[in-house]
C-alpha cells in the first residue's frame, strides 16, 4: 500500500499501522478504559442527517472562516498533539508546513518535539500554543511569556488533563517516554526495524518546550510522571482568570464539555472554547463533543467562538458541526496517521483530501459560504423529520 492509495482516514490508519511498531501505533490509536467514548465520538455524527438544497448555483465555494480574530482559509485546523517526532522524524515541522500550505491554524503542544519558536519563524499562518497548568506557577507564567515572545497569537489551555487517562493499551506494552518497554513491547519494535533505524539516525528526540524543566530524555521522568507529578489538580476558575488577564490576547480552553463551563469561560474573558473529550483518551463514558455542541452553542456561542474536535474523519462531519454553530473543527488522529505513514507528504495529502471533500459536499448541499450552513440543514436520524428543537428564533 502506497500513499497514493490512501483516499480516506481508514486508508491512512492502515498504512501507519504497517509502518509503526505496535506500541507507538496504539499510543495514537488507543483511548481510555473500554474505549467506549472513542467509539461514540465517531458514531455521533451518523445519527444526524444532512438535508441538501438544489439549484443554488454553486460554482465557487468559499471555505474561509474567522476564529478568535484569525482568518483561516479552511474551517478545519490541526489540533496540537504531543510527541509527533516519535511518529515521524519530521514531526511538527511536517504538520506545520502542511497547515501553512493550506493557510489554516496549527497548534504546538507543551509536549511538542519541535520548538514553538522554530515553527513560528518558518510559517506565518495562525498558530496556537497548547499548554498544561503546572503546580509551579512560575513555570506557567514563563511558558506563556515564551509563547508571547515567539509571536504566537492564541493561548490554548487544556483543562481536561489534570491527570492522565487510563490507557490500557499502553500499559500492556509498557509504552512510556523515555522507553521502558516490556518483552511484548520490545518484540513489536524488533518486527519493525525500519522505524528503529529511522529513529536513531535522525535528530535526537527532545521536548523543547519542557527540556529546561523536565529531563525526559535522561530517564528521570516519564510522560506518566509528568501528568501525575507536575500538573496541578487544584486548578480552578480563579487560576485560569488570572492567566487570561496575564496573557492579554485570545485565550481558549480546550476540553470544555458542559454549557455551564462554556458560560464561565466567557465570563472570565476567554475568546473561545474547544468542545473535546481528548479523543476519548481521558474520561471514558464522557459524552461525545458533537452530541454536546448544540447545547454549548446555545448557551455561549454569542459570547465566544465554539470549536470542536474528537471523532472527525469526513468532510460531512465538519459540515454537520458547522451547521450547529461550530466556528471551526479540530483534527487530531486524522492528520497523525498520515504523518506517521509519510511525513509532510502524508499530512499534505490528508488535508488536501479533506478540503476537496468540503468543497464537493458544500456544492452538494447547495452552499457557497460557511455561514449558509444552519441547523435547518440537519435532521435527527432517530425521529423521522425531527429538527433541532427549542432554539431561539
Amino acid at each position: 500500500m502506497r500513499l497514493n492509495d490512501c483516499h480516506n482516514y481508514q486508508d491512512f490508519r492502515r498504512l501507519a499501522k504497517r509502518r509503526l511498531p505496535r506500541p507507538i501505533f496504539n499510543y495514537i490509536d488507543g483511548a481510555a478504559d473500554d474505549e467506549s467514548t472513542l467509539a461514540r465520538n465517531a458514531a455521533s455524527f451518523s445519527e444526524v442527517d444532512l438535508i441538501p438544497n438544489v439549484l443554488r448555483g454553486v460554482e465557487d465555494v468559499d471555505l474561509s472562516v474567522k476564529v478568535m480574530g484569525q482568518k483561516l482559509s479552511l474551517p478545519i485546523y490541526c489540533s496540537p498533539t504531543a510527541l509527533q517526532r516519535l511518529f515521524h522524524h519530521d514531526g511538527e515541522r511536517a504538520t506545520a508546513a502542511a497547515a501553512a500550505k493550506y493557510d489554516t491554524m496549527f497548534g504546538v503542544s507543551s509536549l511538542g518535539t519541535v520548538s514553538l519558536e522554530e515553527v513560528r519563524r518558518k510559517h506565518a499562518n495562525p498558530q496556537v500554543y497548547q499548554f498544561y497548568f503546572h503546580k509551579d506557577r512560575g513555570l506557567n507564567r514563563a511558558m506563556m511569556q515564551r509563547a508571547k515572545d515567539a509571536g504566537v497569537e492564541t493561548m490554548m489551555l487544556t483543562v481536561d488533563s489534570i491527570t492522565g487517562g487510563n490507557r490500557e493499551r499502553d500499559k500492556r506494552t509498557g509504552f512510556s517516554i523515555p522507553f521502558r518497554l516490556n518483552t511484548r513491547g520490545l518484540a513489536q519494535f524488533i518486527m519493525k526495524p525500519a522505524w528503529g533505524i529511522n529513529y536513531v539516525t535522525h535528530e535526537k528526540f527532545a521536548l523543547p518546550q519542557l527540556d529546561e524543566y523536565v529531563d525526559m530524555g535522561g530517564g528521570t521522568a516519564s510522560i506518566g510522571q509528568y501528568f501525575t507529578e507536575m500538573l496541578d489538580p487544584t486548578m480552578n476558575w480563579d487560576d485560569v482568570a488570572e492567566m487570561v488577564e496575564l496573557w492579554g490576547g485570545p485565550f481558549c480552553l480546550k476540553g470544555v464539555m458542559s454549557a455551564e463551563d462554556a458560560v464561565r469561560a466567557a465570563d472570565i474573558g476567554c475568546a473561545g472554547v474547544v468542545i473535546s473529550n481528548h479523543g476519548g483518551r481521558q474520561l471514558d463514558g464522557s459524552r461525545a463533543p458533537f452530541d454536546q455542541l448544540d447545547e454549548i452553542v446555545q448557551a455561549a456561542g454569542n459570547r465566544l467562538d465554539v470549536m470542536l474536535d474528537s471523532g472527525v474523519t469526513r468532510g460531512s462531519h465538519v459540515l454537520k458541526a458547522l451547521s450547529l454553530g461550530a466556528k471551526a473543527v479540530g483534527l487530531g488522529r486524522y492528520y497523525l496517521f498520515p504523518l506517521a505513514a509519510a511525513g509532510e507528504a502524508g499530512v499534505d495529502r490528508a488535508i488536501g483530501l479533506m478540503r476537496d471533500e468540503l468543497i464537493r459536499d458544500m456544492r452538494l448541499m447547495g452552499c457557497t459560504r460557511i455561514d449558509q450552513l444552519t441547523p435547518e440543514n440537519l435532521r435527527f436520524r432517530g425521529t423521522i423529520g425531527a429538527r433541532f428543537q427549542d432554539r431561539p428564533s
